[in-house]
């Protein structure tokens, strides 16, 4: 048994690196270790993958975390628990504002803590805010890259069906979820979003915030917008979960060789 061998990922000590990389697909973390000089599989276990390696001699960890905040929180506790200390999201998301199109990067500011994994924590009116620091280096690398990027709130939702809605052909929403099913509290959250300015929806980074403040760790997000809420019909932009992420894994790890050189 590995020292210190976390319940779920099997990690032990050493496997981890003090800056991680966190991404929904398994697909993607092979993505995000090419870009870096060289690395190594350390676990590969139900939603869990994790590449550890080195970028310019800095040690950084990609794990999946599967879809959500459960899952999500039980990566980030095993990834602090073996000495993580600055933790930032790739993901993809939707659109909320009107402004933001698709291929666009948000870098999260705080999030909307409409999920239930932060209440077990902590009680609603505690804020899920990203670490300003890690906000700053996301924000002076995108800069640099020249790409297109937003800074704001995000909007973390558990139900991916139940939160988006469809754009009839009328220009009334529909629900998503199977045979029409809604609740008539949830039928204006979106345009509720909309009106508070919120930038985009996911589903991980009000846990990640959360426990990141909790734990007194560092943690971030930045997605690339492959959607738009609400969807419209018919078919839609449909959701390209790839589209630039190969720019947002960049702009990630160039925003922790920043951290690291401040260090």
């Amino acid at each position: 048994m590995k020292e210190n061998q976390q319940i779920l990922t099997g990690c032990g000590m050493g496997d981890i690196a003090p800056y991680v990389f966190l991404c929904g697909d398994p697909a993607r973390v092979p993505k995000i270790s090419a870009q870096w000089d060289d690395f190594e599989e350390v676990a590969h276990v139900r939603e869990y993958l994790i590449h550890t390696g080195t970028k310019n001699g800095i040690r950084m960890t990609a794990s999946s975390t599967g879809i959500g905040c459960p899952s999500t929180a039980i990566c980030f506790e095993e990834m602090v628990n073996l000495g993580a200390h600055t933790l930032i999201r790739i993901g993809n998301s939707g659109a909320v504002a009107n402004e933001i199109e698709l291929g666009d990067y948000v870098i999260s500011t705080g999030a909307v803590r409409d999920d239930g994994t932060s209440k077990s924590y902590v009680q609603v009116e505690y804020p899920a805010v990203a670490s300003y620091e890690v906000v700053s280096a996301l924000v002076a690398a995108a800069r640099e890259s020249g790409q297109k990027f937003h800074a704001g709130i995000v909007w973390s939702a558990d139900g991916f069906y139940a939160r988006n809605k469809v754009l009839g052909k009328d220009g009334q929403l529909a629900p998503m979820a199977h045979g029409g099913f809604e609740q008539s509290w949830s039928n204006d959250m979106i345009q509720d979003m909309k009106r508070a300015r919120v930038k985009n929806i996911e589903m991980e980074s009000a846990t990640m915030f959360t426990l990141a403040n909790l734990f007194g760790v560092r943690a971030g997000t930045i997605c690339t917008v492959s959607d738009r809420t609400p969807w419209s019909e018919p078919g839609q932009d449909m959701m390209s979960l790839d589209t630039n992420i190969k720019g947002a894994i960049s702009i990630a790890i160039e925003a922790v060789l920043k951290l690291a050189a401040g260090e």
